[in-house]
């Protein structure tokens, strides 16, 4: 298949597809007419990348998924190095997920005092009441 037929197929632009194959990520083979050729492998290959790009991998993060499919594999995370980046990522992704726990204490801590203060400020009132025609049309 040429490089139109293959991006629509893998749901990208055929720039996409040039710019990995400038990154060897993607084989660039010729036909006898010059024009670049593709199979169902490298459809295989891009569908593997875009996958891993959809849950966050950065582009060079794919490549051992990729060299692992290359290489006749079944599925591109079935090699060592491609599970050493699945763990990278996971360790990644636990961080990530510990600073916004931390971030969401913090906030959750700074609107425990603000509504301390709000009724002690203002008892027996409701904390924040909007009547209806305090409303703005169009909001």
């Amino acid at each position: 298949m040429r490089i139109g037929e293959l991006a629509q197929r893998a749901g990208t632009t055929t720039r996409t597809l040039r710019y990995y194959e400038s990154r060897g990520l993607l084989p660039a083979r010729r036909a006898v007419n010059g024009y670049r050729a593709y199979g169902e492998e490298d459809l295989r290959l891009l569908r593997q990348i875009r996958l891993l790009q959809d849950f966050g991998f950065e582009l060079e993060e794919t490549r051992p998924f990729v060299d692992c499919l290359r290489a006749g594999h079944p599925s591109g995370d079935s090699c060592p190095a491609s599970l050493e980046v699945y763990r990278r990522k996971l360790a990644e992704i636990d961080e990530c997920l510990e600073r916004l726990q931390a971030v969401r204490e913090q906030v959750q801590g700074q609107l425990l005092r603000a509504q301390v203060e709000a009724s002690a400020e203002h008892p027996g009132e409701p904390l924040c009441e909007v009547k209806p025609s305090e409303w703005v049309e169009g909001n």
